[in-house]
């Protein structure tokens, strides 16, 4: 496994829903000193029901954050991930069995709001088949793909591919998970 040092200043952190990104983000910047920036929190609307934003105000949210020297950004959003990967010194894509995932969902929505990383201001997460049939179905194709993005540039990347191997990641560069 890489050093945690080789990722650089600016580190993306990607992966299926529920796979652990947003806690990874902010056990990185914990560690790191670097400000978290989680994308679903740019990309709705605080207060709401995950309403999105309009594109334009999210696109330039987005890029007036990778602007920043240091950060560690969790989130997907493929469309807006070329100028990102631009500016980004280091990858960590997270990916794991969907069953698991599923299982983390279903916990979310039963927990306050507060207590999850990356939560949306005022939001409250509330079971929605969509949300479901997006982790059972569409999102293992997006892992590989993110997989093979990553393939194709030349940052230093790590590959979580299971919850035992994002486990060890934590413990190899001693992370804490962060209490909320």
């Amino acid at each position: 496994m890489l050093p945690l040092s080789a990722l650089g200043d600016r580190i993306m952190v990607l992966g299926p829903s529920n796979a652990g990104k947003s806690t990874l983000a902010l056990a990185l910047s914990e560690k790191l000193g670097l400000p978290a920036v989680h994308l679903d929190q740019l990309h709705h609307l605080p207060n709401t029901d995950w309403q999105p934003r309009p594109e334009a105000e999210f696109k330039a949210l987005h890029d007036e954050a990778i602007l920043a020297d240091q950060w560690v950004m969790d989130g997907n959003y493929t469309r807006l991930m070329p100028a990102r990967f631009e500016r980004a010194t280091g990858v960590i894509l997270i990916t794991s069995n969907h069953w698991l995932r599923l299982g983390r969902y279903f916990r979310r929505t039963l927990a306050p709001a507060e207590q999850r990383a990356g939560t949306l201001e005022g939001g409250q997460e509330r079971i929605k088949w969509m949300m479901i049939d997006w982790i059972l179905f569409k999102t293992p194709r997006n892992a590989k793909h993110y997989a093979r993005i990553i393939g194709a540039t030349d940052l230093p990347a790590v590959h979580c591919k299971s919850a035992k191997a994002l486990n060890a990641l934590y413990e190899s560069w001693a992370l804490n998970r962060p209490n909320v």
